[in-house]
Parts: C-alpha cells; structure tokens; sequence
C-alpha cells in the first residue's frame, strides 16, 4: 500500500515537473532573470561609461520609454498577426542577440575607451553609445513582445477555460518576477562589485547565449504539449483566405472544379491587384494607422477603464525606485536600511500575490480589484499623513528651483572660488576635483528632530504593495478573459504604452519639483493619481456588478451557466 503511494505521489511529482504549466514558470524565470540582470547593470554601464554621470542613463530611459510608447500598438499587432511559437521564437532570439551584442559592445569600449576618445576628437566613442543604447533599446522592444505573448497569450491558452488555474499561474509568475527583481541584481552587482564591469558584461553575454538556447527548447516543449498553440484566431493562411473566396462566389449549382479554380485564381488576382495599386504611400502608413486603430480598438474595450486605472498607478513617486531612494538618502537613511526597506516590499508584494488568490476565489474577479483598490488607498494614507507630522521637510514656500538658479547666478561664495580654482586643476585631478567641489553644491542635510515622517511614508509605501499587486494582478486576468484572441496582442501593447506614459510623467513631475522640500507635494499628487485611478475601476465595478444583479433576476438569463462574458469574471 505504501509502495502504491509512493509512486503516486512520484508520478504525480513528474506529470508536474513535465508539464507545460511548470515548463512555462521555468522559461520564464530564465528569461526575468537575465531581463533584471541586464536592466540593472545597463545603467550602472552608462554612468560609469559617461564619468559618472546620469547623462547616458537619462537619454537611454527617455528611449525606451519613448519606443514603448509610440510602438506598443505595432508591436502588438504583430504579435496577433503571426503565429504564437513564431513570435515567441522571434522576439526571444532577437532579445539575447540584442543583450549579448551589446555586451561584447560595452566590453570593446570598456578595454579601449581612451584609444576610441583619442580617434576622430571622440566622435567614435560617441558612435559607440549611441550604438549600445541603440541595442539594448531594440533588446526592450523585443522584450515587450516577448511578454506579451507569453504572459498575456501563452498562459491564457495553457490555463483554457479553467479561470482559477490561470489566476494561479498569474499570480506564480508575479512571485517569480518579485524574487527576480531582487536576487538577479544582487548577483550581478557582486560579480562587479569584487570584478569588473569588463568581467559583469561578459558574464550577462554568456548568460543570456546559454539562456536563449534553453529558453528556445522550453517553448518549443510548450508548444508541443499544447496543441491548442497551434490554433490562432483572427489569423488567415493563403489556403483559408481562398476557401472564403470560394465560399462566398459558390453559387447554388456547384461549377465544375476547373471552373471553380479559375474563380479562385481571379479573386485572388484582383486582389493583388488591389494591393499593388495602392502604392507604396499606403503602405508607408500602414504603422500609423495600425497605431491609430489599436489605441482606437483599446478606448472600445469593456475593460478600458480598469486599463487605464492600473496605468494611472504608475503616476507615482510612492515605489522603490531611484527617487524615492535618493529622498530616503536626504532623510538620513543609509544603504543597509534601504536595502532591509526594499527586502520588506518584496514580500509584502509576494504576500499581495498571494492574497490575490485567495481572495478572488472567495469574492470573485472584479471584487476582488475593488478590495485591492481599497487596501491600497488606505495604506496609502500613511503617506499624507507623513508629510505633516514632525520630521517632513515639507515646505512650499521653498522654489523647487531655488538652489539651481543660486548656482547658475553665482550668488554662492565658494562658487567663484571653485570656478578660479578649476582652472589651476591639472586633467588628471578633474575626478578628484569633482568629487570635492560636488560636496560644496550639496545641500547639507540637517539632523532630523524625528524619523516619524519618513517612517511613516515607507510604512505606507511597503503596506500597499499587497493591494498594489493585487489589484495589478485583478487587471491582467480582466484583460486576459475579455479582450478576443485576436485583439490580445494589440490591446496589451497599447496598454503597455499607456503604463509608460504615465510613467514618463511622474518622471516629469520630479523634474519639476527635485528638491527635498517639494517632496511632500509629489506625494499628495501621487496618492491623488492612485484614488483617481482605483475610481475609475470602482465605476467600472459598480455598472458589472449591477449588471451581473440584473442578468441573475432576468427570466430569460436564470438557467445560463457561466460564460466567457464579462460578468462571469465577478
């Protein structure tokens, strides 16, 4: 009896290791980690490349975003265009060959970059990173494609019609990217740390050659072990294309087969015809109107507000990102608590995960975004509270400007003794010089009477990474139930862009505001963005499940089952 047992639990151990679900987790663990590891020391890269400076780092994220943003649409229209194994095969090779060339790139400048300053008054050095954000720009389209078909398309067809199956593999690959976040640049920041950054990009170029190839077989063994795959809505072979023709010019008496191709071959040449006299004007145009109607086809969708609620989440300075890491620095907190800070937020985010699950079986889909939305807020106002109690340097009577007009205008003393005694500086002390002159424009952060302030803001900030996620979570499997197969790639591509607009501005908005004072006030505008956005989604919460209330009470619905339609998700 027990030897029956225990191979049970073996053979169930093996289904488990050899399915497609588990193989899915496994690729794409392969395939966040080597995006995380890239994503964190590209930067590190382009500072240390620039003489430490933001400058590089700044022009490669207004690209990204920038490319996102305009070709998020296309991008996904080619994703429903084509078929899923050739997408996912596409855009994963066109990823790691981006990485791994842009890694031998960065190591070819780091070895030689003083005999690439000295070649044609440093215009090939110039060439060169306008080459290396170039890729890695090209790496992050790729990478877009790649996760919208497989996180947005793959997951949907491996789960079928078995909803909570899919909100568990959403919620596995949301833990996956949580744990990814923080140990991938941990490893790599160790590689450079006690190597280089010679040794740190060749070792991301290994990494991702010898991912691409196992990635590859992954996909390939999904592929195989879901023949639904190989099934693609919306998309039309040549054989299909005429089988319509012919279906539709068939008349009631059948023609003879001759007579039948030769109706076949007519349409078809009309058609070419068609095309060829549209000129080459008509197709140049195809992206913009391929960009028109996908943001068009997104204002359409039923979940259009819940899309653009998560994308307005991204309008915010609350998450642990470089500004509100340098803000920590300015209220005295140093590098091991930030880092014990972002350890908490991880888990919170993973406990967020979690709680999705649970919740969604007990409440439902769309209830569930609404608790989430909910959580969310009210830790949230931690976060207000904390700009006015004791320790907030909060203080709008302070010009965000103030300190970089007092420097450009020269009214500082130690200004004019800087700029005379730079000129007496040889070249080969202007690192050092930097580095002393720098602690004179720094503003000298005074001793905090009290930590209240900027506990209570990182309080808020950890405690509403469980509703955060959630709700994120909430969204996805929204648009992955109710946006048509042959729309999905599309539909995600536009709310890709949506995200990073949103983005862009919240980084626009600190442009705006930099300075420690003025922080108080980004955060008020953040938390205002967040409420507005979970409003939006309690609108579009309020008219499914009032909705959902009438189809139970109508007599006509009462004995239909549940259905792929929008209310079901409740």
């Amino acid at each position: 009896m027990d030897n029956a047992a225990s191979k049970k639990r073996c053979d169930s151990f093996r289904d488990f290791f050899t399915s497609a679900t588990f193989l899915i987790y496994l690729g794409h663990a392969l395939s966040t980690w080597g995006d995380r590891m890239w994503n964190f020391a590209v930067a590190v890269f382009l500072v240390e490349l620039y003489g430490n400076s933001l400058l590089l780092t700044a022009v490669y994220g207004l690209v990204v975003a920038g490319s996102v943003l305009l070709l998020g649409a296309i991008i996904g229209d080619w994703v429903d265009k084509n078929s899923r194994l050739k997408v996912a095969q596409t855009s994963l090779t066109v990823q790691n060959c981006a990485v791994i060339l842009c890694g031998i790139l960065l190591m070819v400048v780091f070895q030689f970059k003083d005999h690439l300053e000295e070649h044609m008054n440093g215009w090939l050095l110039t060439a060169c990173y306008i080459m290396v954000i170039t890729i890695a720009n090209i790496a992050n389209l790729a990478s877009t494609a790649t996760s919208i078909t497989i996180q947005r398309d793959w997951i949907v067809v491996v789960a079928g019609e078995d909803r909570s199956k899919l909100a568990d593999m959403n919620a596995t690959v949301r833990i996956i990217d949580q744990l990814t976040n923080i140990l991938a640049p941990m490893l790599v920041g160790q590689i450079m740390a006690f190597g280089s950054h010679f040794i740190g990009c060749g070792f991301i170029s290994g990494w991702n050659l010898c991912s691409m190839c196992l990635e590859y077989c992954l996909l390939w063994k999904v592929y195989q072990k879901t023949p639904a795959l190989a099934i693609k809505a919306g998309q039309r072979g040549v054989d299909q294309e005429l089988m319509q023709l012919n279906s539709q010019r068939e008349p009631e008496t059948h023609p003879q087969p001759a007579e039948g191709a030769q109706l076949m071959s007519e349409a078809v040449l009309e058609k070419r015809d068609r095309q060829s006299k549209a000129g080459c004007c008509y197709q140049m145009s195809e992206p913009f109107r391929t960009f028109r109607d996908g943001w068009v086809a997104y204002y359409n969708q039923s979940i259009f507000l819940p899309g653009l609620s998560l994308a307005f989440l991204y309008m915010t300075v609350l998450g642990f990102d470089c500004i509100t890491t340098g803000y920590a620095y300015t209220q005295g907190l140093n590098g091991s608590v930030l880092s014990l800070l972002m350890g908490a937020s991880a888990i919170s985010g993973i406990f967020g995960t979690v709680a999705f699950t649970c919740v969604r079986r007990r409440c439902g889909l769309i209830r569930t975004g609404f608790v989430s939305g909910v959580a969310q807020v009210s830790c949230l106002l931690l976060c207000v509270v904390s700009v006015f109690v004791p320790g907030s340097p909060f203080d709008l009577s302070v010009s965000p400007f103030q300190e970089a007009v007092a420097h450009l205008m020269g009214d500082s003393s130690s200004l004019s003794e800087l700029q005379a005694s730079a000129e007496s500086v040889p070249p080969a002390d202007l690192r050092s010089f930097a580095n002393a002159s720098a602690s004179v424009y720094e503003t000298e952060v005074p001793t905090l009477e009290s930590y209240l302030s900027v506990s209570l803001l990182f309080a808020g900030v950890i405690a509403a990474r469980v509703g955060l996620w959630s709700f994120d979570l909430s969204v996805t499997q929204l648009i992955q139930e109710n946006v048509i197969e042959s729309e999905r790639g599309v539909i995600n591509g536009v709310q890709n862009s949506m995200n990073y607009l949103l983005d862009l501005l919240h980084f626009i908005m600190v442009i705006l505001a930099p300075n420690p004072e003025a922080f108080g006030l980004l955060v008020l505008i953040s938390v205002s963005f967040v409420t507005t956005g979970h409003a939006m989604y309690f609108r579009f919460a309020y008219k499914s499940l009032r909705s959902q209330l009438f189809l139970c009470f109508s007599p006509e619905h009462k004995t239909e089952t549940e259905g792929p339609s929008l209310p079901a998700a409740v």
